[in-house]
């Protein structure tokens, strides 16, 4: 008997414990929210799209443009070779 009288006993400090916690659940996730809206998280997405597409863009032009100088030089071959 002695046993379940014991746990049903909550202390005072336990029940304030607990009552802050949830009112600092409450605010966490309420701030959580006006923090991150949607629009908010639907432009940074954007951003980052936009960002990485830029990279890929910018690193395919550099390679096109390395092969493009790399091959296009106009070097004419001598098809007799010297005489002297």
């Amino acid at each position: 008997m002695g046993r379940k009288d014991a746990s049903t006993i909550k202390l005072p400090v336990d029940q304030y414990r607990k009552q802050i916690e949830k009112e600092e659940w409450k605010t966490n996730m309420s701030h959580g929210s006006i923090v991150m809206t949607k629009p908010a998280m639907q432009e940074t997405t954007k951003k980052e799209v936009g960002l990485v597409l830029a990279a890929l863009l910018a690193l395919l032009l550099a390679f096109y443009a390395f092969f493009y100088l790399r091959l296009s030089t106009d070097v004419e071959p001598d098809l007799e070779p010297d005489e002297d």
